[in-house]
């Protein structure tokens, strides 16, 4: 994670944003978020790892041999060369069974602690890695990708709030913005790790790269057991002020951390008061907070980003290419996004939410128009597509991905953690992750079908839901940039709708509490 250059040399008080709150962004808050942000390289590894074993002949002879003869029969159309239902199966698979582990993650992040549900998700996917290496059948496969899929739920949930409660409300956005910025170098160590092992002439690399998932789990797993839990977690467990002012004036290299130990000693006691996080989080003064956390992940996987993550090698062979030039395109089309994420990082606090997003979303619609243009004109059912339209359809493939990655790829994860009060920030970021983990697999199920059937239409279909998108952030999305989190509600009494139902319910709350004294 790159939060090196926004460590600053000075106390520093409230100046410039982060509500009036002391301190700096020190080399221990730097160090912490580190190795809890190092569990997004887990989940890039997977999503880059799939899409590269699923398109290595040595991997599908093996397990999807239907698929192997399909891709040799030149009677198939190149859009459904890959279209196999068990195919299919083997990729998303994982994203149901972290839909399932996320839920129940989020009552063991809330009553043991972000570090133990790490730690959960780092074991179980170590484990995950081992039938995966050792897979002699599509049964030992699927375990892999279950194990695997539990293991995200857990330190998916669970990573992006420890990284929101342990950053200055300042670079709260830079720092959380590393999660997606790990992300982004999973995928690029899997897809370098699958150029290099493909060239393994006796057909086993795919097992090099489905065992080796087990470094980054082992390196979260092990960094988890020295990390400490935040601030807001020890308020809320133990109620013990004293630790956590020390805490807080390590992390913040400051003696004047008061006003924030204040302000969450406030929202714990508030949160102490909500026994059931998800049964609140539906309640109307919840409302903007629920909206965007079910509408943000929706729309993320609506941009077609994951059939860039999981699927770039097949679709860089659909259009012509070797294997090998395959892999290799993957591998520069991910290198954008890494620097696309580290770009995020340095402008989020500066340039704010709402830009990123904006602009970013503009960059993905006129990528998706271009790719869905490219292929309607030169690439047919059947023959060849010309080496300089599949390297220009490469090309404008990196546009987007840098798209993605410096907006909705990195804010989908910050920005409904950083609006959910504490009572119903374990439930909100729940809420995230399921819906991630139900869209990728909606996609990753449907994704190949669909290509088959509606071939290049599927591009225009992704950029009609970006238009939608970003109309939505344009509307109904406030700046949240540098507000603490425990002073977020303020965002929504200011936006000229969310005020309409946030002030109904604050004005009905309040004729309750006269009533008894009148």
């Amino acid at each position: 994670m790159a939060i090196g250059a926004f460590v600053e040399s000075g106390g520093g008080g409230g100046g410039g944003g982060g509500g009036g709150y002391g301190g700096r962004v020190t080399a221990y808050v730097v160090l912490t978020c580190v190795v809890a942000g190092s569990g997004g390289i887990l989940f890039g590894y997977d999503l880059g790892i799939s899409g590269g074993v699923t398109s290595m002949d040595s991997f599908l002879k093996r397990f999807f041999p239907d698929v192997y003869q399909k891709k040799q029969d030149t009677r198939v159309s190149h859009y459904c060369a890959f279209d196999s239902e068990l195919l299919t199966v083997f990729t998303s698979s994982l994203y149901i069974a972290g839909l399932v582990a996320t839920l129940f993650a989020s009552s063991v992040t809330r009553r043991y602690g972000r570090r133990t549900s790490m730690l959960i998700g780092g074991t179980v996917f170590i484990a995950g890695s081992v039938f995966g290496g050792a897979a002699v059948n599509v049964f030992m496969l699927l375990i892999n990708r279950i194990l695997l899929g539990i293991g995200l739920g857990f330190t998916n949930q669970s990573i992006p709030l420890y990284l929101s409660e342990m950053a200055p409300p300042r670079y709260r956005g830079a720092i959380n913005n590393g999660f997606e910025l790990c992300i982004s170098l999973g995928i690029l160590f899997a897809n370098v790790l699958n150029y290099c092992v493909v060239k393994i002439t006796a057909g086993w690399g795919w097992r090099i790269s489905l065992s080796m998932a087990a470094v980054p789990a082992a390196f979260l797993t092990i960094g988890a057991v020295f990390l400490p839990e935040t601030p807001s977690f020890i308020i809320e467990r133990d109620g013990d002020t004293d630790k956590a002012r020390i805490l807080l004036q390590r992390l913040r290299g400051t003696t004047s951390v008061q006003k924030e130990l204040d302000d969450l000693v406030a929202a714990s006691n508030l949160s102490r008061t909500v026994q059931y996080p998800f049964r609140n989080i539906f309640k109307r003064k919840y409302r903007p907070q629920l909206v965007i956390a079910l509408l943000v992940p929706f729309f993320n996987q609506l941009t077609g980003i994951n059939v860039m993550n999981f699927y770039a090698p097949v679709m860089f062979r659909t259009i012509g290419l070797k294997e090998s030039a395959s892999l290799l395109s993957s591998v520069v089309n991910r290198l954008c996004a890494t620097f696309a994420n580290i770009m995020a990082m340095i402008v989020v606090d500066r340039f704010g939410r709402r830009k990123l997003f904006l602009v970013g979303g503009i960059q993905m619609i006129l990528s998706q128009l271009a790719v869905g243009a490219i292929l309607a004109a030169e690439f047919k059912d059947y023959g060849s597509m010309d080496r300089e339209y599949a390297y220009l359809v490469l090309i404008t493939m990196c546009v987007f991905v840098a798209g993605f990655a410096w907006s909705w790829g990195p804010l989908t994860f910050l920005v409904p953690t950083e609006i959910c009060p504490l009572e119903i920030r374990s439930a909100g970021q729940s809420i995230v992750v399921a819906v991630v983990f139900l869209m990728t697999f909606v996609i990753g199920q449907t994704f190949l079908a669909v290509l088959c059937r509606i071939k290049s239409g599927t591009f225009f279909f992704f950029a009609g839901w970006i238009c939608l998108m970003t109309v939505f952030v344009y509307f109904f999305l406030p700046e949240t940039k540098k507000l603490p989190m425990e002073q977020m509600e303020q965002v929504w009494r200011k936006h000229w709708f969310w005020k309409k139902i946030v002030g109904e319910e604050e004005e009905k709350q309040a004729e309750k509490t006269a009533l008894p004294s009148m």
